[in-house]
């Protein structure tokens, strides 16, 4: 299967990308999603439909962006400017323009690299014109400064030419009739990231596919907590012991889990309950971790509450007032819109879309889905077949069982869930 980024950038960004970078990756499958303004890009994730990572072409539509992105549990990353970028710009322009580089006005996300490239190179006259973009981000970026910064150096004879690395203020400045160029984003630069973007989706994956533990410890009033439905609840299975109940199952189940109403409501009733959840390479080590963030969450005597201690003993807690909880709620505006057309209830809707997040991988089947909303196969295949119809959903292959019998369908949401 294919690894699927999502690729946010201008146009001639993502339209380079996909014609002169991606038909040489064809393990990969990049989806364009344009921005006119780095400050727009946030609304363009309402749009992204299921992908394994998520590509920003520089740190602006990064930035502007963060609060948007926080919340998706896919690997995010942008592409970064660096000394190559700046040394490739100036080369260029020097051997097609003759310019030299005292004679460029520059934008860049960091001026310390102007500072590298004159080290590195022993330049006698390094660019001197240079405007920084870090310290403006988010609150205090206005494009029209950095077009006028370059219009009024150009104007006033000191500059030759404007080397911009928004791409925006390029076309700005091409309207003023300012002789200027894009920082050029060298070939292997692009495909690095990219490549670096496929290896944490599928660290990601792997993270998500992690052993997990839940250790339960009830203090009162145990027979009224429903365990079972718990343990459907993180897609995980129960064993009961002595004093305390384990239920087993994987991250990606556990953090989907942890942004539900479910879980936050588990602590707001009458129970006296404490949850360590754990993370491990075997069940024993899952177990032991569970164990021990059991330890932390029972020292709040006072209040309900988890822990979470990871494979690499990392603590995070106390939940769920855990401030960096993942909320997996469906907000999307055309959430409602697209549950009228497939006579679904928001809420099965919100399910669907939890389903697909706390998932590894992209791909389903019924039977998954059926085990996921505890409906029958035939319901599942039912709101399957409307998605389909509806183009919410497509069919990517078969899955062969292993009795007699029709191959599997196996499935892929098309709409947006982030």
């Amino acid at each position: 299967m294919k690894t699927k980024i999502a690729l946010i950038g201008s146009k001639d960004f993502t339209h380079h990308v996909v014609t002169a970078i991606a038909p040489d990756l064809p393990t990969i499958d990049i989806i364009p999603y344009i921005y006119t303004d780095p400050t727009e890009a946030s609304k363009l994730l309402t749009a992204i439909t299921p992908c394994d990572a998520l590509l920003f072409s520089g740190a602006l539509p990064y930035f502007f962006s963060k609060e948007a992105w926080s919340s998706i549990t896919i690997p995010v990353l942008y592409l970064e400017q660096d000394e190559t970028a700046l040394v490739t710009s100036l080369l260029y322009i020097l051997l097609h323009h003759g310019i030299q580089p005292q004679r460029v006005s520059i934008d860049l996300m960091d001026t310390s690299i102007i500072d590298h490239v004159a080290s590195d190179l022993h330049l006698k006259n390094p660019p001197r014109h240079v405007k920084d973009c870090r310290e403006r981000l988010p609150h205090h970026f206005d494009m029209r400064e950095f077009t006028e910064f370059h219009r009024h150096l150009y104007e006033s004879g000191e500059t030759e030419l404007a080397l911009t690395s928004i791409h925006a203020v390029y076309d700005q400045l091409i309207q003023l009739d300012i002789p200027c160029m894009r920082m050029i984003d060298p070939t292997k630069s692009l495909i690095r990231k990219i490549h670096e973007a496929v290896s944490q989706a599928e660290l990601s994956k792997r993270k998500a596919a992690t052993i997990a533990a839940a250790t339960i410890s009830l203090h009162d009033e145990r027979n009224n907590l429903p365990l079972e439905v718990l343990a459907h609840l993180m897609k995980g299975k129960l064993q009961s012991e002595e004093d305390s109940y384990i239920i087993y199952s994987n991250r990606g189940s556990i953090e989907a889990f942890l942004g539900t109403d479910e879980f936050t409501t588990l602590f707001e009733r009458e129970y006296s309950i404490h949850i360590g959840f754990g993370y491990g390479d075997t069940a024993q080590q899952a177990r032991a971790n569970a164990e021990a963030a059991l330890s932390f969450a029972e020292q709040n005597k006072t209040e309900n509450c988890a822990f979470i201690l990871n494979e690499e003993k990392e603590l995070s807690g106390p939940y769920p007032a855990q401030t960096s909880k993942q909320q997996l709620r469906n907000n999307h505006p055309n959430s409602l819109t697209l549950a009228k057309q497939l006579k679904m209830s928001p809420a099965n809707l919100s399910k669907l879309i939890q389903f697909q997040q706390s998932r590894s991988s992209r791909e389903f089947t019924a039977a998954e889905l059926s085990d996921y909303l505890q409906i029958t196969r035939r319901s599942s295949e039912r709101i399957l077949k409307k998605l389909v119809d509806n183009g919410s959903a497509k069919i990517t292959g078969e899955e062969m069982t292993y009795s007699q019998g029709r191959p599997r369908a196996i499935y892929e949401l098309t709409f947006p869930i982030y």
